[in-house]
This record gives structure tokens, C-alpha cells and sequence, in this order.
């Protein structure tokens, strides 16, 4: 099949659910050929954890939707991408393929067999940058590896020019007749979440516009504040952006120069907004170059620490329901039930109790965490869970292992997170913490009239097992 002025291009669409500042969609639009958006639910969505999953239908709904207000619709198909592509190819005559490029192992791996497999039959593939503000290659040490370090990769791209972002288009071209679509309801997308689907969903905005509203209203009232506060999980003084990232629902350009407009502005904690964008990128640079990162310890020498790998230990069990007697803990790790987010000061302090104090592997944690979060993402989850298990790139020179309790002393003195998510010994705990027991599996067996249990693991001890098995671990 060759390629023609006149004849369709198929644009599937993945992980890039918006429509301004699309470049693979933009160029599309500006050939003048009819379009026709595509989503596959292939195994990398059947493969999902429960929340990620049920937000993926949420986002697919909300961008039908825009497709269809600018005269175009999204069309569903279920199967391998491959096949699915073909078969869409077949029925309705498009000479051309285009995407928006992955850098997971996965997905790399798919799209280099479709684009070989497209090229050779006369197609034009073709995939596009978006995901990321840098594409991996193109940001290198001066010996030509990859930077290792955090703040090695700062420097190197922070006073790097950033293109502006695109418009989204006032319209998208149609073809002259639709290929058949699977209905979204019939996907089940959000089968797996059971009843917690409906107390999630009050926590959930999905699509580009809650996106920018999102942007727009951090960068107007909490900007300024953001290095000061954001590791208050009280506070709402984050930008919680990376669920609209996770699923591209907001590119990261658009981040990048507002905030690079609020430093022009003088807002204090601007700069510190802009490296937690390359923080993210830094992620990415870290999963392309190692995609091991997602499934074994990025450092040398930890495969012989003594981490117990049982996903359904008593204790692990415990960190999973909020039930651990550590308050900092159980409060974060409701939040995630109740919420399908987690604040990050909170992810470090319970992932460090998992890895440190329970002694678990921190593959268990992060799985954990690709079921419940609503903004999963590969690269953010396996980077995150190494650098607190201490496989991964934290550049202290020390086995870092956080005190829940004194990490509340500092950053909840007052208990106001705690309160608000655990119920327990509270005369009349808030809706919050309350909803947590209409979230969880009923063979949890929970009500918010349990005894609140005593430490699984108490801190001291947990603390020094931790540190001796790190004396040990190369031994």
C-alpha cells in the first residue's frame, strides 16, 4: 500500500490524550488529509492495575469527546496493534501511520516492530515527540553516557531552549466514511475497582481542560509558595499534575514554561516547580537508558540484600490496608485508597517503612502502587520506589532510612493529615477518613470502629535490622 495525498492517516493515539500542543497531531492536521484518531486497548492496557485502568476509561471519555466537538471521533479497538492496525489499514485505505512516541521497554519493543513491519508494505510511519520535554538520546554527558545523577542533568538542560507549544486544532479533518468502534462501556476499564470506583471518583477531574484549570490555578495562588510547602500533605500545595502527565492529558512543555513565566515573575518557588518537571524527566532519561530500572536494583551490589519478597505477609499485608500502628503511614496509605493519589513527603515515608523497617522488596511496594494510582506512571513509580529502597539513584552518601513519627513531628505537627484520613479513636472522625471503609474489599473485614492496631514493627527496631542487613549485604 503506498502512501497518497488524498488517503487517510491513521493517529493512534496512546498515552497523549490531548489536543493542544500535539505535534504529531498538528502536523497531521496541517497535511489537509482526513484523520482518523485511534485508541487500541492492546496488552499494555489489559496489563494496567485497577486505578490506572479505571482512569484510562475516564480520560478516553473526556477526549471522545473533545475529538467529536471538532468534527472528528475516536475510534476503539481491542487486540494486538499490530493486527489491529492492519485491519484498519484494510478497511479504510489509509497510506499512513503516525504516534506519539513511549520510552517504557515495552512499548519501544511494539512500536520498532510496527514501524519496521509499516515501512516495509509501502506505509508511511511515522512517530513524534511529546511525552517528554527532552527525548533521552538527546541529552548525554560530555563523554557520551547518561547522566546518573540528579543534579548532573539539572544543569545540563536547565538553560536549554524550549520550543513554544502548539495550538490545539479548531478542527480535525474526517474521513468520508468511519470504520466500526467498540464501545468504551464494554471495555470494562473499571470493572477491577469494584465499589472504590465511586469514592475515587469524587476525587478524579479527568481531561486537557481540568488540566490547564489545574495549571493555571498553581501557578496564580500556589506557585510562589511551592518550595516552602509542598511537603506539607495537609496542604493542597502541589500542583498534582502528574495524573493529566501520566496520560498526557497535559504536556510537559506547557508545565515547562509556566513556570518558567512565574520565575520571570519572580514567583520564590518557581525554580523548585521547574526541576521537579526535569525530576520527572530525569525518570524517563533513567528508564530509556536502563530499562531494567523496572524490574531490578539499578545499583550493584544490592541483588544479596535480604529483602523478603512474600506480597502477602502479615505485615505487608498491613501496609497495604493502613493497618501498620504507624499513624503517618496508615493515614498515607488510606489517602491512596480513598484518593488514588498519594502526597509525595508521604510516598517517601511509606515506601522507606516498607523497604526498611518491614524489610520488604521494593518490587512489592511499587506493584502495590500500580494498582492503586490513578496517575501511574513506569518510569516516576520504578525511579521513586528505587531511590527510597536505596537501589536506586540517590546520591547521599548514607542508607537513608525515615522516622514516620519524626517526619510527623516535622511536616503534620499539628495531626491535621492524620486526622483526616484515620477514623480510628476519633469521636467524630471526618467523611474523609470514613470513606476509606467504603472504598476497601469487604473481605478486608475494616469498620471504622476497630481498635487501632499497635506497630507491626516497632521503629527502633525495624531501624536497627535495617542498618545491620546493610552492613551485611556485600558481605
Amino acid at each position: 500500500m503506498m502512501d497518497g495525498p488524498g488517503s487517510p492517516i491513521i493517529f493512534w493515539f496512546r498515552r497523549d490524550l490531548r489536543l493542544a500542543d500535539h505535534q504529531g497531531l498538528f502536523e497531521a492536521c496541517r497535511s489537509g488529509r482526513p484523520i482518523l484518531p485511534v485508541f487500541i486497548a492492546d496488552d499494555s492496557v489489559s496489563g494496567l492495575g485497577a486505578a490506572p485502568k479505571w482512569r484510562l476509561g475516564l480520560g478516553l471519555e473526556v477526549f471522545s469527546q473533545a475529538l467529536a466537538a471538532r468534527g472528528s471521533r475516536l475510534i476503539l479497538r481491542r487486540g494486538p496493534a499490530a493486527q489491529v492496525l492492519r485491519d484498519l489499514r484494510d478497511e479504510t485505505g489509509a497510506g499512513a501511520v503516525w504516534w506519539s512516541r513511549l520510552y517504557d521497554p515495552q512499548a519501544r519493543a511494539r512500536d520498532s516492530a510496527i514501524k519496521a513491519d509499516l515501512k516495509a508494505q509501502g506505509v508511511d510511519a511515522r512517530s513524534f515527540a511529546g511525552h517528554v520535554l527532552f527525548e533521552p538520546w538527546s541529552v548525554s554527558t560530555g563523554s557520551g553516557g547518561y547522566y546518573k545523577v540528579y543534579s548532573a542533568i539539572w544543569r545540563a538542560v536547565q538553560g536549554r531552549e524550549v520550543t513554544a507549544a502548539l495550538p490545539p486544532p479548531a478542527q480535525i479533518p474526517p474521513p468520508a466514511a468511519w470504520p466500526r468502534s467498540d464501545d468504551l462501556q464494554a471495555w470494562g476499564l473499571g470493572a477491577v475497582m469494584n465499589r472504590g470506583a465511586g469514592v475515587v471518583r469524587a476525587h478524579v477531574i479527568p481531561g486537557e481542560d481540568a488540566a490547564r484549570a489545574r495549571l493555571d490555578g498553581f501557578v496564580e495562588t500556589a506557585i510562589d509558595d511551592y518550595k516552602a510547602l509542598r511537603d506539607v500533605p495537609a496542604l493542597d500545595a502541589t500542583s498534582r499534575l502528574s495524573e493529566y502527565l501520566s496520560l498526557g492529558e497535559i504536556s510537559p512543555r506547557l508545565l515547562w514554561h509556566a513556570g518558567q513565566r512565574a520565575r520571570g515573575a519572580q514567583k520564590t518557588g518557581a525554580e523548585h516547580f521547574l526541576k521537579e518537571v526535569v525530576w520527572r524527566e530525569f525518570a524517563y532519561h533513567l528508564m530509556y537508558h536502563a530499562p531494567d530500572l523496572l524490574s531490578g536494583n539499578w545499583k550493584e551490589g544490592w541483588d544479596r540484600f535480604p529483602w523478603r519478597a512474600v506480597a502477602d505477609a502479615p505485615e505487608v499485608l498491613a501496609w497495604k490496608q493502613g493497618r501498620t500502628g504507624i499513624p503517618f503511614v496508615d493515614a498515607a496509605m488510606r489517602e491512596l485508597y480513598v484518593t488514588g493519589r498519594m502526597h509525595n513527603r508521604a510516598r517517601m515515608i511509606v515506601a522507606s517503612y516498607l523497604t526498611k523497617h518491614l524489610m520488604t522488596h521494593w518490587k512489592i511496594g511499587m506493584d502495590w502502587f500500580a494498582d492503586c494510582l490513578v496517575d501511574w506512571d513506569p518510569a516516576a513509580n520504578a525511579m521513586g520506589w528505587q531511590w527510597v529502597a536505596g537501589t536506586g539513584p540517590d546520591a547521599a552518601p548514607y542508607f537513608r532510612v525515615f522516622n514516620p513519627d519524626l517526619q510527623q513531628k516535622k511536616f503534620d505537627p499539628d495531626g491535621v493529615y492524620v486526622a483526616r484520613w484515620l477514623a480510628e479513636a476519633q469521636a467524630d472522625p471526618p467523611e474523609t477518613a470514613l470513606s476509606y471503609f467504603h472504598a476497601v474489599p469487604r473481605a478486608w473485614g475494616l469498620a471504622p470502629g476497630d481498635s487501632y492496631p499497635d506497630p507491626v514493627m516497632p521503629l527502633d527496631v525495624g531501624r536497627r535490622r535495617a542498618l545491620a542487613a546493610y552492613q551485611l549485604r556485600s558481605v
